[in-house]
């Protein structure tokens, strides 16, 4: 790392969490916590010209690299720091046509474009390349509020990712394995963790720090000319991987296709290569049913079909955990009591709430196997496994 790129990295891990912090609690002070314009402007100058300085002083370096450490570094510090001048409406893609801090969008790009990901800061940024010092984590503020959303979500991701890697394991030993079992215990073990995850999020956060105080730095905002949606906690491979192994999802599916095209970009090379390799890979469940005319009395096939619907019935309900309770506590009732102006832009993805929220549900019902005619759900397919296993 250079000089200058280390002394960003300081500079983003003290005094933009000491400025960030100050607003935030003059924010969340007001009568209105939603009330950004107009209030701490001293503080937003001095965030935004220092950490212009050092845009300024990297942009001018030019050599990003040095590794991928280093540029993927970089990106997720101007990141950072352009999502804390959207957070505080120094900038609104809104109102604008391009980003009023080229500097800033010209490294972001450099940086982004040299890694192959989108040149803003990402999901990964915040939870397993965020790097401790002395036992302290990255974070925009030095809230409690935000480091618990931080933990727990790297918590979940590293469980989703075990799930993901114990049902690869699966596909190259074959899913009539008489070892399969030990797969499928890891799987159903990482995604118990997730839900246990999700209930800690569900008793310990603060619902209205996270929506006035965490939430608002994840909103979309413009490099250069382009405007880029928000990091979202789903920006790594792991759960789409488990998708599609299981079965549930397909990337044939012209709207769960779109949603790995829109996402790609967000994720770590690493991750849209595994994302990739597995979306050429035959499902379980396609092996499964293959096999069901002419082996489901044998005693593999029960053990191990058992062990597959258990696995997809913790997914489903991991899956509509986080829709019906994190999302509809955190976001969609917090953002009812606000007035329509205000609900404007509130969204990390960029769409209006509604039609997001009609999105997640879509989402969670292909997770569950919902039996819906509308959308290209695996119900009837696991209603035939469930069957065979039952009537034995």
């Amino acid at each position: 790392m250079s000089n200058n790129a280390e002394a960003f990295e300081h500079w983003i891990r003290t005094s933009f969490v000491q400025m960030n912090t100050e607003l935030e609690e003059l924010y969340f002070g007001q009568h209105d916590r939603s009330r950004v314009l107009g209030v701490g402007d001293g503080i937003k100058s001095a965030l935004r010209d220092e950490g212009h300085a050092h845009v300024t002083a990297l942009r001018a370096e030019g050599n990003t690299g040095e590794g991928f450490e280093s540029a993927f570094g970089v990106l997720g510090n101007v990141g950072m720091y352009l999502g804390a001048l959207r957070r505080h409406e120094l900038t609104n893609p809104a109102r604008e046509e391009r980003s009023p801090f080229p500097e800033a969008s010209s490294l972001a790009i450099h940086c982004g474009a040299s890694l192959g990901m989108a040149p803003r800061f990402a999901t990964a940024h915040l939870t397993l390349h965020n790097r401790a010092r002395a036992g302290l984590r990255k974070s925009f503020t030095s809230l409690d509020a935000e480091f618990l959303f931080i933990d727990e979500n790297t918590r979940g991701i590293l469980s989703l990712q075990r799930a993901a890697e114990a049902l690869t394991s699966i596909v190259h030993i074959g899913v009539s394995s008489p070892v399969a079992d030990v797969m499928f215990e890891a799987a159903k073990h990482s995604l118990n963790e997730v839900v246990r995850v999700n209930r800690r999020l569900m008793e310990h956060l603060d619902v209205e720090r996270f929506f006035h105080s965490v939430r608002p730095y994840y909103k979309p905002y413009r490099v250069g000319r382009q405007e880029y949606r928000g990091a979202n906690a789903g920006d790594f491979s792991g759960i789409n991987e488990i998708d599609l192994l299981l079965g549930l999802c397909r990337a044939n599916d012209p709207y769960y296709g779109q949603l790995l095209v829109d996402k790609m970009l967000f994720m770590l090379p690493g991750d849209q290569a595994r994302l990739k390799d597995c979306m050429a890979r035959r499902s379980l469940l396609d092996e499964l049913l293959e096999l069901l005319p002419d082996h489901a009395a044998a005693g593999w096939f029960q053990r191990n079909a058992r062990a597959f619907l258990e696995v997809c019935e913790l997914f489903g309900q991991m899956a509509a955990q986080h829709h019906d309770q994190l999302v509809k506590r955190f976001i969609e009732e917090p953002a009812a009591r606000l007035g329509e102006e205000q609900s404007q832009g509130l969204t990390a993805s960029g769409p209006p709430l509604p039609v997001l929220l009609r999105s997640l549900e879509l989402l969670r019902d292909l997770r569950n196997a919902a039996d819906r005619r509308d959308i290209a759900s695996r119900h009837h397919d696991l209603a035939r496994l469930r069957a065979a296993v039952a009537v034995q």
